[in-house]
This record gives C-alpha cells, structure tokens and sequence, in this order.
C-alpha cells in the first residue's frame, strides 16, 4: 500500500491518502494535549501505543459484529482504514460520573451511574465541542434520523462490548468518546479507541490510566500509557 499525500493533520493524527481512493492511513502522533488544546506537550511513544490498542480494539469489536473502518495494522505507528465522511457528532457514554458531566450537574467524581448516559457533542475545535442533542443534529443536517438511532444503539452495544473487555483486564472503563464515518452507505466506527479518548481507571483502586494523568499533572503518564498496552495488547 503506498503513501500519498497528506490530506489532514489533528492533534494526535496525520491522514495520508493511499494509491486506493477508498483507503487512508492513519498515522499516530506522540503529541498530546488537552482542554481543546489548550494544554499541549509530549508522551512518549504515546502513537506507538495507541496504534496498537486501537488495533486490538477494531478488531475485537469487529469480531462481536460491531463495523468500523479498520482494514489492519502496518507498522508501529500506522493503521490502514477505510475512508469515511466523518459525521460532526462525537458520541459520548458514560458509566461512571467524571470530566464534565461532574461540572455540568455538580456530581461527585466516581459516582457510578446506575446504567449508561450516552450524550452527543458537535465536532467542532474551536468552539470547544460544545455538547447537543438530537434537534441540533436534525435541524443542521449533521447526520439523518436513520443515522441517529444508530449512533446511539452502536454507542451503547460498543460501551458494553469494551466494559467487559477490560474488567478481564481489572480495568474500569468510565467513559470514552467515539467518532462515526459513511462509507459506501453504511455507517462505521472510525478515529481510534485509546487512552487519549477513554477514562480507564484501575478496577481495584480507581487509579487513572489514561490521558486524566497528562491533563491534570499526575505524573508517570507514559507508565500508565504502557500498562494499559501490556493489559491489552500482550495477553
């Protein structure tokens, strides 16, 4: 598969297209940041890592039925996927209450939620993802009623498949964020399912495994980064 030019560079990826039009490659950065880039700085071999654990991820959910654009890894820092028009909707679920739904309705960081929110926010960087709701969606034309309904039953069935992934792995999964993508009429998981984009919490201490460590000045951030690796991907 040949690498063409680059057609997108993101905070923690860079999108090259291929010698086939329905292929891209994602590349994994070692940048970090966080509060809509406000923050910004260096993990080491954090792409290395997320290159692997998304791959793990793909295609374990691909396994159970769960699409998504993954065609398969080529090297450590990597992936090739299908490309896909990105629908500006990040789906949010949460199981346990943390980030910013504690600030929005004043709850205690920990709280565990007694089944799954699921919530909705408007891609969009500069304005700080701001989040939305099912009108919004419908009115700007951002995804059909169709879509919609998948996004929050592939948001759900996905959050159950990864919470029993980890607990065997002693992890807490507290909430992530997905993306979603039309390829050829269907709609598909795409961007990637790491430690930059899921609170993953030690099971049995609720020590924070996860980006949480870069964002707030936790320290040994790239230990984390590698446990989680070694707990997905070395099993």
């Amino acid at each position: 598969m040949e690498r063409r030019e680059q057609l997108y560079e993101g905070k923690s990826k860079i999108i090259y297209s291929t010698d086939d039009p329905d292929l891209v490659i994602q590349y994994f950065k070692d940048d970090a940041s966080a509060f809509n880039g406000v923050k910004k700085g260096t993990i080491v071999d954090k792409g290395g890592i997320n290159n692997a654990v998304s791959s793990k991820m793909f295609q374990y959910l691909e396994s159970l039925g769960a699409k998504t654009h993954f065609v398969r890894q080529l090297n450590d820092r990597e992936m090739l996927v299908k490309r896909l028009d990105i629908i500006p909707v990040e789906v949010v679920v949460r199981n346990v209450a943390a980030g910013s739904i504690c600030k929005r309705l004043g709850l205690e960081e920990g709280l565990s939620l007694p089944k799954p929110i699921l919530e909705f926010f408007y891609k969009n960087d500069p304005l700080g993802d701001p989040m939305i709701n099912e009108c919004h969606i419908d009115v700007f034309n951002w995804a059909t009623a169709d879509e919609v309904v998948q996004l929050k039953e592939r948001g759900l069935k996905i959050n159950q498949l990864l919470f029993d992934f980890y607990k065997k792995r002693n992890i807490r999964l507290i909430d992530f964020k997905l993306e979603f993508g039309r390829h050829k009429g269907e709609v598909l998981l795409g961007d990637e399912i790491s430690p930059d984009g899921c609170r993953l919490w030690n099971w049995d201490t609720n020590e924070k495994m996860d980006k949480d460590r870069f964002r707030f000045n936790l320290g040994s951030v790239e230990e984390k980064y590698q446990e989680v690796y070694h707990l997905v991907c070395k099993e």
